[in-house]
């Protein structure tokens, strides 16, 4: 764990009045934590205020939206943003997934308060209510069309539903437990999903039926991630000619984040396994980064960059809290992390500091999403925060 520069999450707006202050730390691993402060000296005619920082730490650049700030002793340094805008009235409590069409203009969200609905995200004005899962609905996506929406619920249905009219034409049922997770094969013929009854299924969205139990690991598998395959990687040869169902299963590469601390590469097509890793605490997400190189986030706050074809030893591993790792998001030339604390941040290959998402209190950002130079976070404190990334 390295250096962290930390800032108070409401610390733009307290900084945009003039003598305004925020609280600022630096956690030192193995050291006591370097307390400081931001303060507000003015604010300039085109609204970017003038801020300095305490002793001990040095403020880099200043715009409307963001701050770069350096702890020179530790060699941290962190680039504070500020969200574009926030939607609060979308759900009535905690938002617990979402995601953003391909064309960027509809979101999808879902709730503790047993809602689902599609919304604008110009702003925020929600324009259908997708009503027909008992109990609490925990995933949801888009499907590549942009127009159709997949979502998996603990009442252990998958269901398809229209974004344009909100009917639900498909329904899919075989999960004994919740399911936790999906992914979208190609177009969308076929679709995955992850269940609490430790198995992962392959469905037919035409016959709304299930192809093949990809997997039965015996523990939840609380999240998937599917790619393309790198050549190296062995992904074995099918025992069975496949169905004529399956559309776009070669060549595809199954991440399961488990309960049991493993994370787990199956070969989609012939449900052979390709590797299994063993981490220090439960697998919450996963995600690729490139045909060979993978990401999983556990519980007790661990980030793995694995790589498929030699995944016994981690490339590297990051830990910036204990706080569970809650969802990973490749982003341009790095990746997003959200995790239970509240903090969301971006890694960049290369860069010279970290960039902090704020805004959250403490509360977890359960989710990430990604339109372009646009990203979508959700959170318990019911809020979606939109944070436009122009300038990195």
């Amino acid at each position: 764990m390295s250096a962290r520069v930390l800032v108070q999450s409401d610390c733009f707006q307290v900084l945009r009045k003039a003598e305004g202050e925020a609280w600022l730390s630096c956690k030192i691993p193995g050291k006591p934590t370097l307390y400081g402060s931001l303060k507000c000296v003015s604010v300039g005619a085109d609204g970017v205020p003038e801020i300095t920082a305490s002793e001990g730490f040095v403020v880099n650049e200043v715009s409307k939206k963001s701050i770069l700030v350096s702890c020179p002793e530790e060699n941290a340094s962190s680039k504070f943003v500020d969200p574009y805008t926030t939607f609060s009235r979308i759900h009535q409590k905690s938002i617990t997934c979402l995601d953003i069409s391909s064309g960027g203009g509809l979101g999808v969200s879902t709730s503790s308060d047993g809602t689902m609905k599609i919304w604008q995200t110009n702003n925020g004005e929600p324009r259908r209510m997708l009503e027909g899962h008992v109990f609490d609905v925990n995933c949801c996506r888009f499907f590549p069309s942009g127009l159709v929406v997949l979502s998996g619920g603990m009442d252990a249905q998958l269901k398809i539903w229209s974004a344009e009219d909100a009917s639900c034409p498909v329904t899919m049922q075989g999960h004994k437990g919740g399911i936790l997770d999906v992914a979208i094969v190609d177009r969308g013929r076929n679709v995955v999903s992850s269940s609490r009854d430790g198995t992962a299924r392959l469905w037919d969205c035409g016959k709304s039926q299930c192809l093949a139990e990809i997997v039965n690991c015996g523990s939840p598998v609380n999240g998937i991630a599917l790619g393309v395959a790198d050549n190296a990687i062995n992904l074995g040869t099918p025992e069975e000619v496949p169905s004529e169902r399956e559309i776009g299963t070669e060549g595809k590469l199954l991440l399961l984040a488990r309960e049991d601390g493993k994370l787990q590469g199956v070969s989609l097509q012939s449900r052979q396994p390709v590797f299994l890793y063993s981490g220090t605490d439960a697998f919450n997400c996963c995600t690729f980064l490139s045909s060979a190189y993978v990401l999983a986030g556990s519980q007790d706050g661990n980030v793995y960059q694995l790589d498929v074809r030699n995944p016994s030893t981690p490339v590297q591993t990051i830990q910036r809290s204990g706080a569970p790792v809650l969802s990973l998001m490749p982003f341009k030339e790095g990746y997003i992390v959200s995790q239970g604390d509240g903090s969301c941040f971006i890694i960049q290959q290369d860069a010279d500091h970290i960039i902090e998402l704020v805004g959250a209190d403490c509360d977890p950002v359960y989710k990430v999403a990604v339109s372009e130079k646009l990203v979508y976070t959700c959170c318990r404190d019911g809020i979606i925060r939109k944070y436009y990334l122009s300038d990195l």
